[in-house]
């Protein structure tokens, strides 16, 4: 049993059919679940999956609501280190965005066993230097 953080986008893709990483991301959150993981997500990327239900109204709201409580997803708050852990990486990968770096930082100070996006533009772990391992759907 891990821990796995999810970025914004696997949920986002989930939730939507029609969305290019529905089918990677439904597979995905269905491992986890079958492996007895926990899932996470940094509250800034919980911000994100609400933004386009928040266009469309209170009812596309509960329904993102209502799964971050189904499976469960706990949302994780920024705290000092990791806001420092963001900035840090934010300084020295240049072509990666804060709200990413943010996600990354959470996963990475929570000592998440594996971060999961669909973000093809980020450096690899590797490259940031983490001991998670990130999957790109």
């Amino acid at each position: 049993m891990g821990l796995i953080h999810l970025d914004a986008g696997v949920v986002i893709g989930f939730l939507d059919a029609d969305d290019a990483h529905h089918q990677s991301a439904a597979q995905a959150l269905a491992a986890a679940l079958r492996s007895g993981d926990r899932l996470a997500m940094a509250a800034s990327a919980f911000a994100e999956c609400l933004v386009g239900p928040s266009r469309r109204g209170e009812r596309a709201i509960a329904t993102v609501s209502d799964l971050f409580e189904r499976l469960p997803i706990d949302i994780v708050g920024l705290d000092a280190d990791t806001a420092r852990r963001a900035a840090a990486l934010r300084a020295k990968h240049a072509a990666l965005r804060l709200p990413d770096a943010l996600v990354i930082a959470t996963a990475s100070e929570r000592s998440a066993d594996h971060l999961i996006t669909t973000d093809r533009r980020w450096p690899t772990a590797r490259k940031l230097g983490l001991a998670t391992p990130i999957t790109v759907l």
